[in-house]
């Protein structure tokens, strides 16, 4: 007898939310808002490029025709790589690829030592960015919190020093002004050895914010298309939202984020084609109408913007492992882990945002430390199941028979470390969990964060190198 199977055969688990007549409406949707709404550019050179390509501007309003968005979606590079410090093709954004990296920006810290919630420094940054070098599961590094005991005019450039500084990872950047974008790719050139090799090996990716959906502000598109010139890669952000900046249901506002997401990319291509875009989706938030709190770890938020990604067959950045509670706590762990496996079984290549608190507002080592550990139990479940007569074990099943047990077999001994084993999670007895010292998940976090930031010692860049980044932050103080 022979069953036949409605399931698709997969090499790992993955999720869909969206069917394909779902995905090709919201797209069509994108293109009427782009074709009969408009958006409104806030800077010429964007404006000029689509003009020169047969488009008419009202001033600042320009209506993007479907055959021009279907001609930047044929061009748009399928695949963007990202390297490490040192050349070493490390990030491959492609297919169902997942990587994981914390976020950028935070206002504030939770200080893992005294507990208390304060603003971010510069030596933070430092710090967090050797822990996550430290931290085997934390692939890409954004910058965490915002540098307040700087100026802040120029902080940005120090926050990107810092990055390089510290770890040899891939490093996704973000810039308050297009100044200082300029100055970042200079610094990462410095570190690959020069404008060309930069192109080819990219060890740095911009995360651009627009404005929203509707209006593009000039400093972003200033930054998308200095990048686009440049042939490096970027994201583009407009971020949705739902209730004030789009409509409040998903399906609206994922279909006004995704049109000023196309508009980035349409610009990017007439700028140069082929340039590598980074699709976001832009971002589709909850608003909480209780507090008016923009909700980052609600269940609306999750996978569509991927989904659509996938759809163009574009690489997309995703976001994960971040949670609206205030410390990391039960909710915090709880929102973490699902927003990381959903992004992960719906293949978002790049999951920021891992370790936020507060709803983007708070960023947190401990909580970083945890996700860390959540992200490795997420990639062992996401590795695919080996069927084969080694693994049914159909023999030792046999030999073993009915009055046996199998742990002392061979086949025992030779599988048995393919199981996950968890590093902080504790799976002790409660004897032997009180003889340890009965800590806590946070406990635990807290002393991982401790001994990484005394002992982890990063790989320097050559002194060359140094004074050069050195050059270049303490220029922007003019």
């Amino acid at each position: 007898m022979t069953l036949e199977s409605n399931y698709v055969e997969f090499e790992t688990p993955q999720f869909r939310k969206l069917s394909a007549p779902q995905l090709e409406r919201i797209h069509n949707a994108s293109l009427e808002i782009l074709d009969r709404t408009g958006v409104c550019l806030y800077d010429q050179e964007a404006i000029d490029l689509l003009v020169k390509a047969g488009v008419k501007a009202t001033e600042a309003r320009v209506r993007i025709p479907p055959d021009l968005v279907e001609w930047a979606l044929s061009v748009a590079p399928q695949r963007v790589v990202l390297c490490d410090r040192n050349g070493r093709p490390v990030m491959p954004l492609e297919g169902r690829n997942v990587f994981y990296g914390p976020g950028s920006d935070c206002l504030n810290i939770l200080d893992h030592r005294s507990g208390e919630r304060r603003r971010g420094t510069l030596q933070d940054v430092a710090d967090g960015i050797r822990l996550c070098d430290a931290l085997p599961n934390m692939d890409f590094l954004m910058s965490l919190c915002i540098a307040s005991d700087i100026e802040q005019e120029t902080a940005d450039r120090f926050q990107m020093r810092a990055m390089l500084m510290n770890s040899t990872k891939p490093i996704l950047f973000v810039t308050t002004g297009f100044g200082g974008c300029v100055d970042a790719v200079e610094m990462a050139e410095a570190v690959a050895g020069g404008e060309e090799e930069l192109r080819r090996n990219p060890v740095a990716a911009c995360y651009i914010n627009v404005t929203s959906p509707l209006r593009h502000n000039a400093e972003a598109l200033q930054k998308l298309l200095f990048l686009a010139g440049r042939g490096l890669p970027t994201t583009y952000t407009p971020v949705v939202l739902r209730g004030i900046s789009g409509p409040v249901t998903p399906a609206g506002a994922l279909a006004l984020a995704n049109a000023g997401e196309l508009a980035g990319l349409v610009l990017a291509q007439l700028k140069q084609e082929g340039a590598p875009v980074i699709l976001s989706g832009g971002t589709n938030d909850m608003l909480d109408m209780r507090t008016m709190g923009d909700i980052y770890a609600a269940p609306e938020n999750r996978v569509m913007c991927v989904e659509m990604a996938h759809f163009y067959g574009l690489p997309i950045f995703g976001l994960g492992g971040a949670s609206d509670s205030k410390v990391p706590d039960e909710q915090a762990a709880a929102e973490a882990a699902f927003s990381l496996l959903l992004e992960s079984l719906v293949g978002a290549h790049l999951v920021h945002d891992v370790g936020y608190l507060e709803s983007g507002l708070c960023n947190s080592f401990e909580q970083l430390v945890i996700c860390d550990e959540l992200i490795n139990y997420v990639k062992r479940f996401m590795q695919g199941l080996e069927v084969s007569d080694e693994t049914l074990a159909l023999d030792v099943i046999d030999e073993v028979g009915p009055h046996g047990d199998f742990l002392g077999t061979k086949h025992t001994k030779r599988h048995f470390r393919e199981d996950w084993y968890a590093k902080l999670f504790d799976r002790n007895n409660f004897e032997g969990w009180v003889s340890a010292g009965g800590q806590t998940l946070r406990q635990r976090a807290k002393e991982r964060v401790e001994a990484i930031l005394a002992d982890h010692r990063p790989e320097l860049l050559p002194d060359a190198v140094q004074r050069r980044i050195d050059e270049i932050a303490e220029r922007a103080k003019g």
